[in-house]
């Protein structure tokens, strides 16, 4: 049986259709619509595919136009933009149904010295000592929809850890600040295309959920909408998806129906090695028919 990280890298894993063309599969997570983690994963994956060595990726900024289409491929169209002396430019278009649903631009650098500074890593309880998630008990879950208990019941890729937990079906007001450990769940090789592409994927958790605390809502409750409009991602330092980063999340604002959220990533020994920044809808409606089915985000 395949195992779920085997399933990862092998979405991760785009076909080549042409130079600049790729075309990656689709997984239904329990979520309506393509989970946008993957999309991002997979044009990172198409533009490393484009890059000379030695050339890394040091930042990505992306936008969700439309939602995914979880039983269709998705088709990344790769725009050359820019070869430097040191830096390279990709423009990278996701295409299904003939319609662009996202885009993103990725910039690339050859390795260089200078100088270095980071914050320090949040004083938090190490992963060890933060014991696994009570799985939701039977009689919770057979009260949820199909698609939200397919979501709840999965075996994903990573293990999380959360410092503070939250009851996202019954959830208090909180201040929006999150602390979440994080590990793929097999050992996997040391290429860090893969890597940067797995965390690619897995930054897109937690982010526009964090904004909810203050408002004692989540994405679980029916009158709810909730989903990425973009997204940014920097490279800063080497790093492994498969040992254990800490996930260190704040959100700022929320107005106009739109949350946004701040990460820093941090590998166990206090490196800072990546930063995100998300915002998203969030929508609250009386009529929880008018909210119709939206992509699920932790």
């Amino acid at each position: 049986m395949t195992s779920p990280v085997s399933e990862l890298i092998e979405l991760l894993s785009l076909e080549r259709l042409e130079d600049n063309l790729f075309r990656g599969q689709s997984r239904d997570i329990g979520t309506k619509y393509v989970f946008g983690g993957q999309v991002l994963g997979q044009a990172l994956s198409a533009a490393q595919a484009t890059m000379p060595e030695p050339r890394a990726a040091h930042s990505l900024h992306a936008y969700f136009l439309r939602a995914g289409d979880v039983e269709h491929p998705i088709v990344y169209d790769v725009d050359r933009t820019r070869d430097g002396g040191t830096f390279s430019v990709r423009r990278v278009t996701a295409i299904q149904h003939g319609k662009v649903i996202f885009f993103c631009a990725a910039s690339f650098q050859e390795a260089e010295g200078g100088a270095e500074h980071q914050p320090p890593m949040p004083q938090v309880p190490d992963p060890d000592d933060i014991p696994p998630a009570e799985p939701i008990p039977a009689d919770v879950l057979a009260t949820l929809p199909t698609k939200v208990q397919r979501w709840l019941n999965r075996g994903g890729p990573f293990e999380f850890r959360h410092v503070h937990p939250r009851d996202d079906l019954k959830p208090a007001k909180q201040p929006p600040f999150n602390h979440v450990w994080f590990r793929l769940g097999e050992r996997v090789g040391d290429g860090p295309e893969l890597h940067r592409a797995l965390l690619a994927y897995a930054s897109d958790f937690h982010l526009l959920g964090t904004t909810t605390f203050p408002h004692g809502i989540s994405y679980y409750q029916p009158n709810v909408q909730m989903a990425s409009l973009d997204h940014a991602l920097w490279f800063h330092r080497p790093f492994r998806a498969d040992e254990w980063l800490l996930y260190a999340i704040d959100s700022p604002s929320a107005q106009g129906s739109r949350g946004l959220a701040r990460g820093q990533v941090f590998s166990r020994d206090g490196r800072l090695v990546a930063s995100t920044t998300q915002e998203g809808l969030i929508r609250v409606v009386a009529d929880a028919r008018a909210a119709g089915p939206v992509p699920a985000k932790d």
